[in-house]
C-alpha cells in the first residue's frame, strides 16, 4: 500500500465544488497553506488504521446495547487465533461475565483486542455480521474509502481507511456524551468478576498522561493504534476556548524514542489549528442590519430597524476579516408588518460558501389612518367624478334620442 504520493492539494481543489460545508472548512487549511506545510500525506489515500479501528466498534456498541448488559466471553473471543499473543489483550478468560460498561472501558483505553471481540460477538453474533454493521455505519457518516473487516484492526489487507474517513467517524463518536468520556479517562477499574479479581488498566493516549513529557493539558482523546504495517496510528481530539479540533495521524514511523512521532505531530497539528482558527461571530441575534421607512406606516412606527433573527458564528482563519452582508428584502413592504416577520434574508460569502439568517421586523408598523382616510376620500371622489360622467353621457345620449325622435314624427 502506498502511503506517500504528490500533493494532495489539486485533489481537493478538483472536488472543492462537490464537497459540504464542513468538508470546505477542512479543504480551505490544505489550499491556504499549501506553501508553508508539506501535504504530500495523502487524507483521501486508503491506510491501515490499527486499533483507531476500536472507536467504530466502541460507537455501534453504544447505539446498539445498554452499559448494564451482561456479556459471556466467548471461547473465540480470547483464543490465540482470534488475538494472537502479541497484541494487546485485557487477559479476560472464556466464561468470564462483564458489563457491556466493563468492555467497553477496556477496549477503549487500554486497548484490549480480545474485549473488541466479546462486544462484536454481543451485538451481532459474529465478526463477520458487525464488520457489516461498521461498514453500513460508514457509509452512513459519509466515509468513501473504508472497509472493515474486524472490530479491532488486527491487520487485514482489506481492513482500511482514510485520514478524512476517520475524522468523519471521530467526529460523530465524539457527539456521544458516554463515548467522550470513556475515550477521556486515564485509567479505569473493572471490578472483581466470577473469572477475576479486581483490575486497573492505564490508556495507552500519552497525551492524557500528566506524567508523560507529551502530556497536553487540554486533550480530551481519543484513541491509540499500532501494527506492524500500519505502524503508529493516533486520533487526538483537544478542547480551548470553546473550540475542539481533531488530529489524525496514521502511517507515523518509530524513532529511537519509540512512538514520539504521532504524540509530536498531533501536538503540531492541533497547535497550528488554534494558533490560526478560531470561531467568530459573523452575525448577532437582534443586530440592526438596515432601518428603512415604510411609506404608509405611522408616523410614530413607520421608521423600521430590520434585525437579524440568528447568531451565525463558524470557524475561519483568525486573521479573516469579517465578510460585510449582502441584504435582500422582500420586494414590497407595506404596512401592517407585525414584530418579528421575515422581510428578507442578510447573505454572507466565507471562503467561497454562502450563509443566510433571516432578517426581521423590530416592532409593529401601523398603517397610517390619515393616509388611509385620503385614501378612501381620494377614491370615492374619483368614483363620484367617473359616476357624473358616465351620467353626463347618459343624459347626452338620452337627448339625441329624443331629439331624432321628434323630428321622425
Amino acid at each position: 500500500m502506498e502511503y506517500y504520493v504528490k500533493s494532495v492539494v489539486p485533489i481537493i481543489e478538483s472536488n472543492y465544488d462537490k464537497f459540504t460545508t464542513v468538508e470546505r472548512n477542512i479543504a480551505d487549511f490544505f489550499i491556504q497553506n499549501r506553501k508553508k506545510v508539506d501535504f504530500s500525506y495523502q487524507m483521501f489515500d486508503k491506510i491501515y488504521p490499527a486499533s483507531t479501528t476500536k472507536i467504530m466498534t466502541a460507537i455501534l456498541t453504544l447505539e446498539n446495547c445498554k452499559l448494564d448488559e451482561l456479556v459471556t466471553v466467548s471461547d473465540n473471543a480470547v483464543s490465540l487465533e482470534s488475538v494472537p499473543e502479541t497484541y494487546t489483550r485485557a487477559d479476560i478468560q472464556a466464561g468470564e461475565i462483564l458489563t457491556v460498561e466493563n468492555l467497553l472501558n477496556v477496549l477503549l483505553i487500554p486497548s484490549a483486542n480480545d474485549a473488541a471481540i466479546a462486544l462484536a460477538e454481543h451485538v451481532s453474533g459474529s465478526v463477520s455480521e458487525f464488520s457489516n454493521l461498521m461498514n453500513k455505519k460508514a457509509k452512513e457518516l459519509g466515509c468513501k474509502n473504508t472497509n472493515f473487516t474486524n472490530p479491532s484492526g488486527l491487520h487485514d489487507e482489506n481492513h482500511y481507511t482514510t485520514a478524512y474517513d476517520l475524522s468523519l467517524i471521530a467526529k460523530y463518536c465524539m457527539e456521544n456524551s458516554i463515548f467522550r468520556k470513556f475515550v477521556s479517562m486515564k485509567t479505569c477499574t473493572i471490578p472483581a468478576t466470577n473469572k477475576s479479581n479486581i483490575r486497573t488498566y492505564k490508556n495507552t493516549n500519552q497525551l492524557l498522561n500528566e506524567s508523560s513529557k507529551y502530556y497536553l493539558k487540554d486533550c480530551i482523546g481519543i484513541k491509540t493504534g499500532f501494527t506492524t504495517e500500519a505502524q503508529n496510528c493516533l486520533i487526538s481530539a483537544c478542547l480551548k476556548d470553546n473550540l475542539e479540533l481533531i488530529s489524525i495521524v496514521l502511517g507515523s514511523k518509530s524513532t529511537p524514542d519509540g512512538d514520539s512521532a504521532r504524540y509530536t505531530d498531533s501536538i503540531k497539528l492541533l497547535d497550528y489549528g488554534y494558533s490560526n482558527y478560531s470561531f467568530k461571530t459573523i452575525a448577532k441575534k437582534g443586530d440592526v442590519i438596515k432601518t428603512i421607512e415604510i411609506k404608509n406606516g405611522s408616523s410614530e412606527t413607520k421608521s423600521l430597524d430590520i434585525i437579524l433573527e440568528n447568531d451565525l458564528n463558524l470557524l475561519t482563519q483568525t486573521s479573516s476579516k469579517l465578510p460585510e452582508p449582502d441584504i435582500k428584502l422582500n420586494t414590497i413592504l407595506f404596512a401592517p408588518i407585525a414584530k418579528n416577520t421575515v422581510l428578507g434574508k442578510a447573505y454572507y460569502n466565507v471562503n467561497g460558501t454562502t450563509y443566510s439568517v433571516n432578517l426581521l421586523a423590530s416592532h409593529d408598523v401601523k398603517e397610517n389612518d390619515m393616509l388611509i382616510f385620503i385614501l378612501i376620500s381620494s377614491l370615492a371622489s374619483i368614483l363620484l367624478i367617473i359616476f357624473f360622467v358616465i351620467l353626463f353621457f347618459e343624459l347626452k345620449k338620452r337627448k339625441k334620442r329624443k331629439e331624432k325622435y321628434d323630428t321622425e314624427y
